[in-house]
């Protein structure tokens, strides 16, 4: 696997509406090994490939966007008030490096606060206030603001660098929610290109999952899928006080979400999975989450349904500029699902939606 085409994608600037980076990118991969490119009116895309039959339709999405903000106010003195995009908590975010990005140029800023030196006491033991953060790019006046370039509406990327550690396997960057399943979908459709396999697969990314599912909402009507497997992130909980008996590590396999605020993954679907899995002996990790969810929320309910499951890898530190993986799930992943693509012909795909034969 290439980790400079991973590393590419987790440096682009994405946040939720502003994916005009990463699409480039995605569009380039998928011109190499797609027969056809489809997108949405949102701005999702995905390539087309069709293997030994046309049916059925496998659909392998990502998600470009990551979380960030957008300017939303410049005071007098030349500071940018922000609002979020997607989920934050206020706690990851003081003293952190930022992309003020203008239509002809980008400014580095930190995002500062009123100064602990001069909190009271009460003020100290509290999560300081998103409310009252904002952006320091070093202007001196809301004049020399608009002077530069900055507006209203411009998008403010975290800013983190890739690297991969000295254990040789975990790889941090930022954005790798959901990066991580941009490189996943053109790395399963690249190794395809190598095999037969009895199905067409539409392989890409969708648009503005951070801030509701809602390239999701769209991009099932372009695509028009019959199976769906969404690839993501879930929460790696090996991290001290956390970790136990059953909770998701980093290094120990794909991570299968068995449960979450927006799905209950079609169980026909998951155990094939999970069949195929075992009989390539790779370990699966399983998730249940109550809260939050994936694009697989809006895509399983898509006309009349389509079986859809999570497939990806555990991630720390999500939602904040800085996250880790491992290199090896990632292997894991894609070798899996690659298997079960080249296995799964519509002969399977009717016995996993046929409900009148009992069970």
């Amino acid at each position: 696997m290439s980790m400079d085409l991973l590393e590419e994608l987790t440096l682009a600037r994405g946040v939720s509406g502003y994916e005009g980076e990463v699409r480039q990118i995605l569009l380039r991969e998928l011109k190499q090994t797609a027969s056809k490119i489809v997108t949405d009116r949102m701005g999702s895309i995905f390539g087309e490939k069709e293997g030994t039959a046309p049916s059925p339709r496998i659909l392998l999405a990502g998600h470009m966007d990551e979380v960030g903000f957008m300017v939303k106010e410049i005071t007098k003195n030349g500071y940018l008030r922000f609002a979020t995009l997607g989920g934050w908590w206020e706690q990851v975010l003081l003293a952190q490096r930022v992309s003020v990005v203008t239509e002809n140029r980008t400014f580095t800023g930190v995002i500062g606060s009123k100064p602990p030196h001069i909190l009271t006491a009460e003020e100290r033991k509290k999560v300081y206030p998103l409310r009252e953060m904002f952006v320091d790019v070093g202007a001196k006046s809301d004049e020399q603001v608009k002077e530069w370039g900055i507006r209203v509406g411009d998008p403010i990327i975290p800013v983190c660098p890739f690297e991969i550690l000295p254990d040789g396997d975990t790889i941090l960057a930022k954005a790798l929610d959901n990066r991580i399943g941009c490189y996943m979908a053109l790395e399963i459709l690249k190794e395809l290109g190598k095999v037969d396999h009895p199905n067409t697969v539409i392989a890409g990314a969708t648009v503005q999952e951070e801030v509701g599912l809602r390239g999701a909402a769209t991009s099932p009507h372009a695509v028009e899928p019959d199976i769906a497997f969404v690839l993501d992130v879930g929460i790696a909980e090996d991290g001290p006080g956390s970790e136990g008996s059953g909770k998701s590590r980093l290094g120990g396999g794909p991570l299968v979400t068995f449960l979450d605020a927006t799905m209950i993954p079609h169980l026909r679907l998951r155990d094939r999975v999970m069949e195929v899995a075992e009989d390539l002996k790779i370990p699966i990790q399983m998730e249940t989450m109550t809260g939050g969810g994936t694009d697989a929320g809006k895509i399983h309910l898509f006309r009349r349904g389509v079986p859809s499951l999570v497939v990806g890898v555990a991630a720390r530190y999500i939602h904040s500029h800085v996250s880790m993986v491992s290199k090896d799930d990632v292997r894991q992943t894609v070798r899996l699902l690659v298997e079960v693509i080249r296995r799964l012909d519509q002969q399977e795909m009717e016995g996993l939606v046929r409900y009148t034969e009992g069970g």
